[in-house]
């Protein structure tokens, strides 16, 4: 199928859409356009903020033109983040958002954190200034770090995430103690508005050692974990307006077809198209 058909069709199938190339770069207001045009009027797009936000090592090439020869970078061409250069990439990328939004298309703006972001080296602190400027969004966020989540330190992290309105991010991950890798067993709704739920496979010597996203989510969740994330999901629902449910487990057709198990899990498949059968 062409790339320039592959969200029309998408559409016709599923109601939201987790946006992941705006990790990446700031798409252009023309492009956000079409994907508005492409898809129904009660399509939802969940949008992930860039990584320079969240306290990944950010290649300035990743930056728009104009801000590439602003940024200060250091030898291996990464950035330095500096808050004039976040407020600057935070205008351009709301200026693309606005579109969706405009269009009632907008749903969260997930911020996907970098496992570097440790309770060791940082301060939960930090991340007030990117929840001030996002303050008219719904900010979701994910914690990368598992010793966000040992012991008593989940009991102040959800505390924070709740105190600030934000949508802490629930995750499906494999069976590791890997400092990467979040607890699976947490499920904390904490602003009602909405929950989230994303999962990323249980491959775990994949998710540590891959060296590509395709290979660190390749998984193909099993009828039997269908039924586990269905029921999970309900549970989650009780307590939010609405759930956003992602899977991430993105190698091959892995994760649009276990979504379409799970809506079929949770009696959302009515009439099925037939080339959704396929699929299931």
């Amino acid at each position: 199928m062409p790339a320039g058909e592959r969200l029309g069709w998408y559409a016709q199938h599923f109601e939201l859409v987790e946006v992941n190339s705006t990790f990446y770069s700031v798409p252009e207001p023309r492009m956000v356009e079409r994907w508005c045009a492409a898809t129904p009027n009660d399509f939802t797009f969940d949008v992930k903020l860039h990584q320079l936000f969240s306290f990944h090592s950010t290649p300035a090439k990743l930056l728009p033109p104009e801000l590439q020869r602003r940024a200060e970078t250091d030898a291996k061409g990464k950035v330095k983040s500096t808050p004039d250069l976040q407020e600057a990439l935070f205008k351009t990328f709301l200026h693309s958002m606005s579109i969706i939004r405009n269009a009632g298309k907008l749903g969260l703006v997930l911020l996907q954190l970098s496992p570097a972001f440790s309770p060791r080296k940082h301060q939960l602190s930090e991340l007030e200034p990117l929840i001030e400027m996002l303050g008219d969004y719904d900010l979701a966020i994910e914690f990368r770090n598992r010793n966000w989540a040992a012991g008593d330190e989940l009991e102040s992290t959800i505390d924070f995430v709740r105190k600030y309105r934000a949508i802490f991010v629930n995750v499906d991950a494999p069976a590791s103690d890997h400092f990467t890798v979040m607890r699976s067993d947490v499920d904390e709704v904490t602003n009602p508005k909405a929950a989230y739920l994303r999962l990323h496979g249980r491959n775990a010597k994949a998710y540590i050692t891959g060296k590509t996203v395709a290979a660190r989510f390749d998984y193909d969740y099993s009828g039997k974990e269908i039924t586990e994330v269905a029921e999970r999901s309900k549970k989650l629902a009780q307590e939010a307006r609405e759930l956003h449910v992602i899977f991430n487990n993105n190698n091959l057709d892995y994760a649009p077809r276990a979504a379409l198990r799970l809506r079929k899990a949770l009696d959302q498949m009515v009439n099925v198209p037939a080339e959704t059968l396929e699929l299931l």
